[in-house]
């Protein structure tokens, strides 16, 4: 019996670490400020990356669209609060841009 217990309570743990991690900012928010402005799921400073995910869902070019805000900065689509540019490296920027639209619903 105590086993089955303890491999529940570890099933649960698994289960609740997962659903965490899955909506986790990556590393790479931190390493670039991204954080300070941005969360997972609601608007902070500026938006949420769920909600920029699904306004581009569906859209060819959003990659690219949001790698060019990243990069180069922008204001006026979610707010009056600019967005400053980033240096990430081209590969960075890939990794960050997809994790970002992989979070579309």
């Amino acid at each position: 019996m105590k086993a089955v217990i303890v491999n529940m309570v570890s099933a649960a743990g698994l289960l609740i670490a997962g659903s965490v991690m899955a909506v986790d900012m990556p590393e790479l928010s931190k390493k670039y400020g991204c954080y300070n402005c941005h969360t997972v799921e609601k608007k902070l400073v500026g938006p949420g990356w769920q909600e920029v995910a699904n306004k581009y869902k569906g859209n060819a070019s959003a990659a690219a669209i949001l790698s060019a805000k990243i990069v180069n900065g922008g204001e006026g689509v979610w707010g009056s609060i600019p967005m400053p540019p980033s240096k990430i490296t081209e590969p960075e920027l890939k990794e960050l841009v997809t994790f970002i639209l992989g979070l579309a619903k």
